[in-house]
């Protein structure tokens, strides 16, 4: 099971995003700069910057539902992405994914018991020439397989 650090408090999640107040449609900037520090935007951040944007916390959660990137629950300690695209589809993604997922014991958007890999998907990583790619952390990865995928996240 992964570990739960402490909720932030609103002061702390105010010093973070402080910077980021005079930006014009500052609410992305802020999510993501939330999710930089903890790693997620923890439920605590809502109220918080609705009360700094002079927003409804539905219109927060909205954003934040919205957009894949963000996160309500910490990841593991890597982030696996596969491309769940046509051309990486047509290439033999699905099989990837799915043995991948079989192999790591885990779901779309789950994170293996140990804490170590979150498997989440994508839409494009823009290297359909060397497909199914995948994308762990920073790196991409073309002409990914299952085996390639559990051995680079296992290393």
């Amino acid at each position: 099971m992964l570990e739960q650090s402490p909720a932030p408090t609103a002061d702390e999640i105010r010093e973070v995003v402080a910077p980021l107040i005079s930006l014009e449609g500052p609410l992305l900037p802020m999510l993501h700069r939330v999710q930089e520090v903890w790693g997620h935007v923890p439920q605590e951040a809502v109220p918080v910057l609705a009360d700094i944007l002079n927003l409804g916390k539905a219109e927060v959660h909205g954003v934040i539902s919205f957009y894949h990137d963000f996160r309500d629950h910490p990841a593991g300690r890597q982030v696996l992405k596969i491309c769940r695209a046509e051309a990486c589809q047509s290439m033999g993604g699905a099989g990837v994914a799915a043995e991948t997922l079989a192999r790591l014991g885990v779901d779309w958007h789950g994170t293996t018991a140990d804490g170590a890999v979150t498997v989440e998907p994508v839409y494009c990583l823009g290297i359909c020439a060397c497909a199914p790619a995948a994308m762990i952390g920073d790196r991409v990865i073309g002409r990914a397989t299952a085996e390639r995928l559990a051995r680079e996240v296992r290393a």
